[in-house]
């Protein structure tokens, strides 16, 4: 196939996980402008290198013609979480969408792999619109916690460098550290409940501040400065209490404040 044929082929891939992308990360900024914990802490996402899908074709004696059908992680979607919990969140929250249709599900959370690797995978058909009409894609979303992923990271590394033969010692090593690994998310969700308490808490202070420095901002244009500015130093003193009732209250007082001014401006 021809370099140009390649990159045509691959283009709406790179679509669908652009796409993709987006829309993850919006599932996680919509949860943290609600005020809630957010089971998706990170997105990253590749199409895989035209290499990589002849080595894979010819190791797997699939013909060209087959390719797109029976090569189901062309693109490939990266969901990082927090904890292992979350994992279940996540996979979840893709069932239920109606942008992205689930093909197959492979558990290597209660089946790990001999090597100890460790992850939740969904192959999921996903369509992108092209200059050619509708494309229906194959895409690989891969779940897993932080710690998963560093020792994921590590092991793909170490097979490019040893060619798929790692040396038993090199993977004696491997194998210590993936128990490792189980023991750190274990120990993480342990105390996963403060730990989300406290991140939803500093997400709440964040939200309550960007509201109240923009009322405070739109006062200046309805307000006297003078008396703005008196309001900005009684937000000052109560965001160094670092308490957030305080502000709750603060910010439905100036709320008031402002609808007064916005009154009295639709009546000039």
């Amino acid at each position: 196939m021809e370099i140009q044929l390649w990159r045509s082929l691959l283009d709406p891939y790179a679509l669908a996980v652009k796409e993709l992308i987006i829309k993850f990360e919006h599932i996680r900024q919509e949860h943290k402008d609600k005020d809630l914990y957010s089971p998706v802490e990170q997105v990253s996402g590749r199409v895989k290198s035209v290499s990589s899908i002849l080595e894979k074709m010819q190791r797997k004696e699939i013909p060209l013609d087959r390719m797109e059908e029976e090569i189901e992680d062309i693109a490939g979607v990266r969901i990082i979480c927090q904890f292992e919990e979350d994992i279940d969140t996540v996979a979840a929250l893709i069932r239920a969408r109606s942008d992205m249709q689930v093909k197959s599900e492979k558990d290597y959370l209660k089946h790990i792999k001999q090597s100890g690797y460790r992850s939740y995978h969904l192959i999921v058909y996903y369509t992108v619109e092209t200059l050619d009409g509708p494309r229906r894609l194959q895409v690989e979303i891969q779940i897993r916690t932080m710690a998963m992923n560093f020792w994921a990271t590590v092991e793909h590394s170490l097979q490019y460098k040893y060619k798929g033969d790692i040396p038993p010692h090199v993977t004696d090593r491997l194998s210590n550290a993936a128990d490792a690994i189980i023991s750190l998310d274990h120990e993480m969700s342990s105390v996963r409940s403060e730990i989300m308490d406290a991140q939803v808490s500093s997400q709440m202070q964040t939200n309550l501040v960007r509201d109240i420095l923009n009322t405070i901002e739109n006062l200046y244009r309805l307000s006297n400065p003078r008396e703005v500015t008196k309001i900005q130093d009684e937000f000052l003193r109560i965001f160094q209490t670092k308490d957030i009732q305080q502000l709750q209250r603060f910010q439905k007082e100036l709320d008031i404040i402002a609808e007064g001014y916005r009154a009295q401006e639709v009546f000039l």
